[in-house]
């Protein structure tokens, strides 16, 4: 049977896609126009005051007077944002923060906008439409949709909402969705994650489910347990299911794995979404890359990576960049965030129109599950480990461990001692203990039960010097990274026979 929904969202689609392709076609003058409609309505806040923004007619006025920060560097804004000041970053006082990991210390709290909001809706619904637009699929929109994502539960302090983004997000599913979501809203306030996704099989499995989204190990997880529980292949279970919507790390690591669970091949679409703003999606199918947001109040500069840390490293816009090169995306928003570095880097797949891949952080870090450890991070975790202790550490390096041979994900720890200590067990607990404290993400994904605690595998007496030789790469400055996204260094250890058995 047809419904009234397959037949609107065609037409619907065909319109969005018309309207994308008019601002895509003309991305530098959209760009221009977001850029002055931003200085113009932060004015008068105490930042604009600060930094002159009365003055600023050009790009490279802003350039001379508002230099690239990061989180610390913008925090006694925030901190006065947070404290419920109006007009200190935006106009008037965000409607939420939404709380994410910091990269020092604590907590990070990105303010969100009315008028960032709605962006954040937009985007996610417009690469679903714009899916409709290419391939003329429809009858998933008659289905059960899912949204893998944190709890909608949310804190008030000084008249500003807190949560995790996608719990916000959750608050804002469209009326005409809404009898196609699962789980249910209680269901979706279960804060232990395995709880959680048990109770989503349950729901799920009488459904006819055709679309499945969330961060990759969330749903890898919610497939075995469906698997597990009825000893069939995804795809068997749900006989509708052809669209998977991802983001938030890496896809490839885990396609291999989730076509065995689907045990059939599906379309997908990749997002780029973040607490900062919706950067990106994927527009059509057959094309590497996702489709840069020029018209959604986010204003973008890039820093080629490999001068980034430079002292006056050459800060360009859409209208320079180059197809292939690796750039640090920086950000300035209409939630209030200026020439703000939020970490990532980028690739531009095609400047006509603008698509481009995520390639990673500027610093080394892990992110395979979304829990964004940083190298101070686990720097810190080891030395508060061995403190007080004779165990000494020649050279470590962190990986993640995504398909392990059985039980949870994890990371895995690759140590060479200078004096193996007597109680590895109290010194990964200590590890465990630190790490959880630093970085709320992987408190969340060991508590949830999505990881398993790190393991340690002790390396072989000069170990990472024969790698490190092996790459011709000993000596100098080179050093092995701390954290790794992949297990390059790992698997080479391993096949190097460098690890004790």
């Amino acid at each position: 049977m047809v419904s009234i929904k397959s037949i609107l969202a065609k037409p619907f689609a065909l319109a969005v896609r018309r309207a994308i392709k008019k601002w895509a076609n003309t991305p530098i003058a959209t760009q221009d126009k977001v850029f002055k409609s931003l200085i113009s309505s932060a004015r008068d806040t105490e930042f604009g005051k600060d930094h002159d923004f009365q003055n600023i007619t050009s790009y490279e006025d802003f350039v001379k007077r508002v230099p690239i920060r990061d989180y610390e560097a913008l925090r006694p804004y925030i901190e006065k944002t947070v404290a419920g000041q109006p007009d200190i970053l935006w106009k008037g006082k965000p409607i939420y923060f939404a709380k994410t990991s910091g990269t020092t210390s604590g907590s990070k709290y990105i303010p969100i906008t009315k008028e960032s909001m709605p962006n954040h809706i937009e985007a996610a619904r417009n690469a679903i439409l714009m899916y409709i637009a290419e391939t003329g699929r429809v009858h998933f929109v008659n289905g059960k949709m899912i949204f893998l994502q944190g709890s909608p539960i949310l804190e008030e302090k000084n008249g500003i909402q807190f949560g995790r983004l996608s719990g916000i997000v959750a608050h804002y599913v469209p009326k005409y969705l809404q009898k196609n979501r699962m789980p249910t809203w209680a269901t979706n306030c279960i804060d232990d994650w395995e709880t959680k996704v048990d109770a989503i099989v349950e729901e799920t499995l009488p459904e006819n489910m055709t679309v499945i989204s969330g961060i990759p190990s969330w749903v890898q997880m919610y497939f075995e347990k469906i698997n597990q529980k009825t000893g069939k292949k995804v795809g068997e279970v749900f006989k509708n299911f052809n669209l998977f919507i991802f983001g938030g790390v890496n896809y490839e690591p885990y396609r291999a794995k989730f076509e065995s669970l689907i045990g059939r091949k599906v379309d997908s679409i990749e997002l780029y979404p973040a607490s900062e703003g919706f950067f990106a999606f994927q527009d059509v199918q057959n094309e590497k890359g996702m489709l840069l947001l020029l018209n959604s109040g986010i204003f973008y500069e890039f820093v080629k990576a490999d001068t980034f840390f430079d002292e006056n490293p050459q800060r360009s816009t859409i209208k320079d960049v180059q197809v292939g090169v690796n750039y640090v995306m920086i950000i300035s928003t209409n939630a209030g965030l200026w020439a703000y570095n939020i970490g990532d880097t980028v690739q531009f797949t095609s400047t006509r129109p603008y698509r481009l891949i995520v390639s990673g952080r500027i610093k080394h870090f892990i992110s395979a599950f979304g829990e964004h450890v940083i190298a101070k991070e686990v720097e810190q975790a080891l030395n508060e480990a061995l403190a007080g202790t004779e165990t000494g550490v020649t050279e470590f390096t962190v990986a993640p461990q995504i398909n392990p041979p059985s039980g949870l994900p994890y990371h895995e720890w690759f140590i060479e001692f200078e004096k193996a200590p007597h109680n590895i067990d109290h010194i990964i607990e200590k590890i465990e203990t630190s790490l959880q404290s630093q970085n709320t993400y992987y408190f969340d994904l060991i508590q949830g039960k999505v990881l398993q605690q790190l393991k340690i595998r002790q390396v072989k007496k000069n170990g990472f010097q024969d790698y490190m030789k092996s790459i011709g790469k000993l000596g100098g400055q080179n050093k092995i990274p701390r954290l790794s996204n992949d297990r390059k260094i790992a698997d080479a250890l391993a096949t190097m026979d460098l690890i004790i058995k």
